[in-house]
């Protein structure tokens, strides 16, 4: 047994956790552009699906089965005093190989990937334009997937920065791109969807699909460059399957599986809600609002928590594991059991203040304000399967978190098919919500038996309790700070205002009542931020 983690894990936890949050904040602007331009309209919503796409196989291909598999094998060698280069270079070879064909059949089959994600837009204007938007976005998958193994690359070297800060890059060629789109003057209506038909069948002149795949290639430049200064540089070289690839495709199989069933999960919310209309646009921005949270610390806490777990199970340090993971688990709820209990609280001003103008009306506002609400009752559950789930694939089991995300599937399956006709598109977002807590609760009760480094240390049942009842009284302090400011919230510019005062009462309010039940330690935060 070896001492507990040190103040680097929290340090990095921060470092990953302050650029999610900058990309997201970035992303709040693109979404509001995009929703000011386009609404849930018919180009929105060709949009946003094709864009899914993409990404989708983006978590399912880099995030899910390669890296979990990958971070691991990599991070064991860094500890072990091995030369991990030849190994990333054969894995970086392969992925470029199977990814390059894959996006070659994902362009060529376009129409079919479409119907599977989004069957209601069959027989109207939505499905072609979707079929163009995705044929233009797909190469999007090479460049980001090849860019989440350098990102592996460098978070096992303990190098966080490039990889945290690449998806703002994403955001600001989205912006850029839309205000090109705008400055060519076309209407608002159609402005970023109606182009000159080319030899291709594609449109030329879509600044907003085109961006995409510009924009993974930017990503794509910038952690190549940071690995090479690692001393990590990858080139394009002939693929070997070698035993390590071989041990690699073994451990990443399962975890293929694994991240297969939950793109069916979105897959399934996405079909429910393209036969609402309205509805992809709504859950899509919804989804945006609740990712902010999960984001900033779910993804940190995913991309530190990995390779330091890998190496500490590699030393045999059960005392070190059971702190990171006790730390990464207070660290976590501290930040979004108060953030659920907002999301159902003031989700109306949220969406209102932040999307309702130009093409997104009140009604628009009021939908995505319920669809928050649902998923906000699910972002702790999502969380901590972002804790748990470093455990397995510390250990190279990628197999029971496959067996796991087939029984959330089932009950996302019946909740959002069998509910659709009862509450309409919500129940996509409720099938979601309830599959997340399934697939928590089991990733928890499972990992029970694999020794001290699952069982969460004193301090964190401590706090627990503490952290619900701040949360609690927070989200009174909001209820009553709304209640105060129920003009201003629909007041024109001055609803920034009034939802900064409502935030800042929010923050205020959890820190002053957590400090004092004892959930949070405010001067630990400051020596953390200092650090």
């Amino acid at each position: 047994m070896k001492a507990p983690a040190p103040p680097r894990l929290m340090r990095g936890f921060l470092t990953v956790g302050v650029w999610t949050f900058v990309s997201r904040i970035v992303g709040f602007a693109r979404d509001i552009l995009i929703a000011a331009f386009l609404g849930t309209g018919v180009v929105a919503e060709a949009f946003l699906i094709a864009f899914a796409l993409p990404n989708m196989f983006r978590r399912f291909f880099a995030e899910g089965a390669f890296n979990m598999a990958f971070v691991p094998m990599f991070s064991k060698r860094l500890e072990g005093g091995e030369d991990p280069r030849e190994f990333a270079q054969d894995a970086f070879s392969g992925m470029l190989l199977i990814l390059t064909l894959f996006t070659i059949l994902g362009v060529i089959f376009m129409p079919l990937l479409v119907y599977a994600m989004a069957s209601g837009f069959a027989g109207d204007e939505r499905f072609p334009l979707a079929v163009i938007y995705g044929r233009i976005a797909f190469p999007y998958i090479l460049f980001i997937s090849l860019a989440a193994l350098l990102s592996g690359v460098l978070n096992a070297n303990g190098r966080f920065l490039a990889a945290a800060a690449a998806p703002v890059l994403l955001n600001i060629v989205f912006i850029a791109s839309m205000l090109v789109g705008w400055a060519m003057g076309r209407p608002i209506t159609d402005g970023l969807g109606i182009g000159i038909d080319n030899l291709l069948g594609l449109r030329v002149g879509d600044t907003l699909a085109f961006s995409v795949p510009f924009a993974g290639a930017v990503q794509f430049a910038l952690v190549w460059w940071a690995a090479a200064r690692a001393g990590f540089k990858l080139t394009i070289t002939r693929p070997r399957l070698t035993p390590d690839m071989r041990r690699l495709a073994r451990i990443a199989a399962p975890a293929a599986l694994a991240g297969g069933v939950v793109q069916v999960n979105l897959l399934v919310g996405r079909q429910v809600a393209s036969f609402f209309d309205g509805a992809v646009a709504w859950l899509s921005y919804a989804d945006r609002l609740y990712q902010l949270p999960l984001g900033v610390v779910g993804i940190a806490i995913g991309v530190v928590l990995l390779p330091d777990l890998s190496r500490r199970l590699r030393a045999e340090d059960t005392a070190g594991g059971q702190h990171a993971m006790s730390r990464a688990a207070e660290f976590a709820l501290v930040l979004t059991v108060p953030c659920a209990v907002a999301f159902l609280v003031i989700p109306l001003p949220l969406s209102t203040t932040l999307f309702q103008r130009g093409a997104f009306d009140a009604d628009d506002a009021a939908a995505t304000a319920a669809a928050l609400a649902v998923y906000g009752l699910g972002l702790p559950a999502f969380v901590l399967q972002k804790v748990w789930q470093p455990l397995y694939f510390a250990r190279e089991d990628t197999r029971s978190p496959f067996h796991f995300a087939l029984w959330a599937l089932v009950i996302n399956a019946l909740v959002a098919i069998g509910l659709a006709p009862v509450i309409g598109f919500l129940a996509a977002a409720l099938g979601t919500t309830l599959a997340g807590w399934a697939m928590a609760i089991l990733l928890i009760r499972r990992a029970r038996p694999m020794g001290e480094a699952a069982r969460l240390d004193d301090r964190f049942r401590r706090r627990m309790p503490r952290i619900l009842l701040a949360s609690v009284g927070m989200g009174i302090c909001l209820w009553i700070t709304q209640i105060l400011l129920g003009a201003l919230l629909g007041l024109g510019a001055w609803q920034f205002l009034a939802l900064g005062i409502l935030i800042g009462a929010g923050i205020v309010s959890y820190a002053v009542i957590g400090q004092l039940v004892g959930a949070l330690s405010l001067g630990e935060l400051k020596g953390i931020v200092r650090r």
